[in-house]
């Protein structure tokens, strides 16, 4: 899959189905013209060199408690060791070059940092009060040689030994910022927030590519988190495989305010409620302005089923202002997360509630995987997890496989289970014969192709 521009990608529409998307004039159409709209905090605070030895190959750098560090365009910082810079108090990073991790793959699994949730590996770990890193610099992961080794392994498989380093790991961060970095080819995830507070990410690029088509970039979602409060996302452009966004486990008050993704499995919410007898959450969150390419799904909510799972609750989430081309469920409510068979989940049902969910102002066109169908809410059964008041507004998603010949039988459904009362919009079950019929008249569509790349 190749990116490319937002304006050619969303235009590639009219040629697929008959209908316009109304893209702003305003849009990006390119890496080079988001970073021309998006441009780095004025750098006259950070002091040139201090703190700060480079060479052409390896780097041996100490960070103040309180200072400011630059680090110089046309320079590379290579990191082959574990780094704690949990310490920080009242530090700006102007971040110009490229800190780039080896890919010595044994060591790094014997050596990094670990995390239990998800049995999570990291390169390094930030934590500290008051810490701004900005500048036009990159954060490379050096992942293909962890895609190529990992290639047909599950990350979430309780059997999987091989681990791989996250990018940047916070924990502990009190007012911290990320502008316009170049986050590129994590082995994993890109950015894992955790205990932290007042968080924001403002006019980053996220990028995960292979030159391995056996081999694609795996987990490399551009955010995830845990126990994080105030967080702040602005203007990020991500071609990666997996989640373009997805806070886990205790995420409140949360805003995503224009994003571009490509590639990716979409805006999520978690996945949550994965550990037995622990409590997770995500409450009040807004996500909104969103450009979705050539990925899975658009906005999704996704918890577990099985016999030890844990519980809670996703409640006061808006979606708003989304634009799709070429995704499988423009809005997914997946409340049996992570191939776990349907008689599982039949026996032992998500125990998480969902709550005032707003699906509001989407436009664009599915891939046609699942026919005419252009949404899917299944809610848990359970009888103790509450899903309710769940609107759509203003949804005109339409798919590739309903055409004017078909007529009326042919228009965009959404399938609704378990949820308490109306959506707003018809809505109908799985298991009824309009369903069936709309998830067998499949098609496909070009991808929405995107030149010059991302």
């Amino acid at each position: 899959m190749r990116p490319s521009s937002i304006l050619l990608a969303l235009s590639a529409a009219v040629g697929a189905i008959a209908h316009q998307v109304e893209v702003p004039a305003e849009v990006p159409r390119n890496i080079e013209d988001f970073k021309a709209k998006h441009p780095t905090s004025d750098p006259r605070n950070a002091a040139r060199g201090l703190s700060s030895r480079s060479g052409p190959l390896r780097t041996r750098w100490t960070m103040p408690t309180t200072a400011a560090l630059y680090l110089p365009k046309d320079s590379l910082y290579m990191i082959g060791k574990p780094l704690d810079l949990t310490f920080l108090d009242d530090v700006q990073i102007h971040w110009d070059g490229e800190v780039k991790f080896t890919n010595d793959t044994p060591y790094w699994q014997e050596h990094a940092f670990a995390h239990p949730f998800q049995n999570s590996l990291m390169f390094w770990k930030w934590g500290g009060r008051d810490v701004k890193i900005y500048g036009d610099g990159v954060l490379n992961g050096n992942g293909q040689r962890w895609w190529n080794e990992f290639a047909g392994l599950e990350i979430l498989d309780p059997t999987n030994t091989y681990l791989r380093p996250i990018l940047f790991y916070g924990e502990n961060l009190t007012n911290f910022e990320m502008e316009g970095i170049h986050e590129k080819d994590s082995p994993c995830w890109t950015n894992f927030i955790v205990t932290s507070k007042n968080v924001a990410f403002r006019d980053v690029m996220c990028t995960a590519e292979s030159n391995n088509a056996t081999a694609l970039p795996k987990n490399s979602d551009f955010f995830d988190s845990l126990n994080i409060e105030d967080l702040t996302v602005e203007r990020v452009w991500v071609n990666v495989g997996d989640d373009c966004f997805s806070p886990k486990s205790n995420a409140t008050n949360v805003h995503v305010d224009t994003m571009y993704c490509n590639g990716t499995h979409g805006q999520s919410m978690g996945s949550l409620g994965q550990y037995a007898g622990e409590m997770s959450f995500v409450q009040d969150v807004v996500i909104e302005n969103v450009w979705l390419l050539n990925g899975q799904h658009g906005a999704r909510l996704k918890t577990w089923a099985g016999p030890d799972i844990g519980y809670g609750f996703i409640d006061n989430v808006t979606f708003r202002n989304f634009w799709q081309a070429n995704n499988e469920y423009s809005a997914f409510i997946d409340s049996c997360y992570f191939n776990i068979n349907s008689s599982t989940c039949a026996d032992y049902p998500s125990k998480m509630n969902i709550t005032n969910i707003l699906f509001e102002n989407f436009t664009g066109y599915t891939s046609g995987k699942y026919g005419t169908a252009v949404a899917k809410l299944t809610c848990s059964t359970n009888p103790d997890a509450v899903c309710e008041n769940i609107e759509f507004r203003n949804f005109t998603v339409k798919s590739p496989c309903a055409t004017d010949a078909e007529g009326e039988d042919a228009k965009p459904i959404i399938i609704c289970d378990g949820i308490k009362g109306g959506i707003g919009m018809d809505c109908i079950p799985a298991a009824s014969d309009e369903a069936k019929a709309a998830l067998k008249k499949k098609c496909s569509v070009p991808l929405a192709e995107i030149d010059p790349p991302f």
